[in-house]
């Protein structure tokens, strides 16, 4: 993410609230005392999704959506709000973003971003490539290459960016030559021209939950035994039910292909449970070395597993 995104960058922009981390760190539980402490302030706040599954409908138990009860009547928008026929792209979601957000805006509020999709998050704040429509033809082209055959490819027509992936980061490789085949431009030109970002036009109050490993996995492997007990099988049931494409983000989902093994007979009930939470715990792990490393380093991070929204928005809380 841009730097340009510092926190409380402009007392006269309205400002916009951010809680990010990974998954089971406790975000969800700090966005709601946060939003009720500006809601006792007299001013309205309203919390919006920046997580990748919690968007789908379907995945209400999955995702760990907050429950009405958990909301404490906190408005919460962007919460299953796509069918998961529909893959919702960092694009989508921040084209929605942005007018929830200027909403919020309108109406005197603050806006609470609370999610783990760094990508989501980057989108909205930085803006996006405006890299045309991939040629289906060059595409399809690309993706049939083996990942060593893609890297020596890229290597050729993209040096500057083969030299900064992984030679085994098939997807990155892939993007990065079907952008240069089908467009003409490296992706780096493209991503020289984002657009769309609201960062700079905001007083941003960020703040990364990082709390302590240990901690954290522990949480992720409660939160999937709970999951399983709280009808995350009959949500994959009915999920599977729609014969949707395997490759939508919903099939993909974490516990998703976890629990349909299960259903089809293939795995017993304790191999799902471990296999889920070691999926979680793992997702977990990746996104806890992005927000590590990802964000300004101006962005407070929180290291330990208690997160008082009076000591980390002061600013906030004061206007």
């Amino acid at each position: 993410m841009s730097t340009s995104q510092s926190p409380e960058s402009d007392g006269q922009a309205p400002p916009l609230a951010l809680i990010a981390g990974p998954t089971a760190s406790g975000k969800s539980d700090l966005a709601v005392r946060l939003a009720l402490a500006v809601l006792a302030q007299g001013r309205p706040a309203t919390i919006i999704n920046a997580d990748s599954a919690q968007v789908y409908t379907d995945l209400a138990v999955l995702s760990a959506r907050p429950t009405p009860e958990e909301m404490q009547g906190v408005p919460h928008r962007l919460f299953g709000e796509w069918d998961g026929a529909e893959a919702c792209s960092a694009a989508d979601w921040a084209d929605r973003a942005r007018n929830v957000i200027a909403a919020v805006h309108g109406a005197g509020g603050v806006p609470i971003l609370v999610g783990g999709t760094g990508l989501y998050l980057r989108t909205l704040l930085d803006g996006i490539a405006p890299v045309p429509p991939i040629d289906p033809a060059v595409r399809d082209a690309v993706r049939a290459l083996p990942v060593a055959e893609a890297h020596t490819a890229l290597s050729r027509e993209d040096p500057a960016r083969a030299a900064a992936l992984s030679p085994n980061d098939a997807a990155r490789i892939a993007r990065a030559l079907e952008v240069v085949r089908s467009t003409g431009k490296p992706l780096a030109a493209w991503q020289a021209e984002l657009s769309g970002g609201i960062g700079a036009g905001v007083a941003l109050h960020p703040l990364v939950l990082l709390p302590p490993r240990d901690w954290l996995y522990a949480r992720c492997d409660l939160r999937f035994a709970q999951m399983l007990e709280r009808g995350a099988t009959d949500e994959v049931r009915h999920l599977l039910a729609r014969n949707l494409d395997p490759a939508l983000p919903v099939m993909r989902a974490i516990g998703v292909p976890e629990i349909a093994a299960l259903l089809r007979g293939e795995i017993a009930l304790d191999e799902a449970r471990e296999r889920g939470a070691q999926a979680t715990r793992n997702y977990a792990k990746r996104q806890y070395t992005w927000f590590r490393r990802q964000p300004p380093h101006n962005w407070p991070r929180v290291e330990s597993e208690h997160f008082d929204p009076g000591s980390h928005f002061v600013s906030l809380l004061r206007n």
